[in-house]
């Protein structure tokens, strides 16, 4: 797996790197300290995951983010920060970042990363405990101009508490694959990438995800 560490403090960049290459199975291609680096470093070397501050000196990480996966719809960008503001977990979600970590978690970073390449989001303990406080925020969101069925309804609810598809089959007494063939539909329905985007969809209301 090969990865790219951008944070404006050097000694986390090298700490991060020394941990996560110990093992031989973590490539770090490069270290970075802006936004605007980030951004030159992903384009030249196109790792598999970018791993990535959010506040740093002379541009952020959410920006880099942003621009990053406007041209790399698939680029997979797991950010590690002190910050847990509603705020800066939505702005993530909301641009297709793949993971929110808290950097205490350090043990999390690894297989963190390893969930990533295997297609899964990841968000560290911190951030899935604020998504109850998240959801008392929601906006209405008119679904009856999407023709979303209950049943479609109950996945999407399901989805957003931060179930997998095996939990949500259990609760719906369904099998795995009509969970997917459901998830597939709603996210065709509703023009969505990803569960990630569809549970933010439902937490913060359309224009939270949508508008941008």
């Amino acid at each position: 797996m090969n990865i790219i560490i951008v944070d404006d403090d050097q000694l986390v960049c090298m700490s991060l790197k020394t941990i996560l290459q110990a093992d031989g199975e973590i490539q770090v291609l490069a270290t970075g300290g802006t936004g605007p680096e980030a951004v030159e470093l992903y384009e030249r070397y196109r790792p598999d995951i970018l791993l990535m501050d959010i506040q740093m000196g002379g541009g952020n990480g959410l920006d880099a983010g942003e621009e990053i996966l406007s041209r790399h719809p698939d680029a997979r960008i797991l950010f590690l920060t002190t910050f847990s503001d509603d705020e800066y977990i939505v702005k993530a979600l909301r641009i297709g970042a793949k993971g929110y970590l808290i950097k205490q978690d350090i043990a999390s970073i690894a297989p963190a990363l390893e969930a990533v390449m295997s297609g899964q989001s990841v968000f560290g303990s911190e951030i899935v405990t604020r998504l109850p406080e998240l959801m008392k925020k929601k906006q209405n969101v008119d679904l009856s101009a999407y023709a979303i069925g209950e049943r479609e309804l109950e996945v999407i609810r399901l989805v957003a508490r931060g179930l997998s598809n095996k939990e949500i089959a259990d609760e719906m007494y369904l099998s795995e694959g009509t969970v997917r063939n459901y998830l597939s539909t709603i996210l065709d329905k509703l023009e969505l990438r990803d569960r990630t985007q569809l549970a933010v969809f439902y937490l913060m209301g359309k224009s939270g995800i949508l508008d941008k």
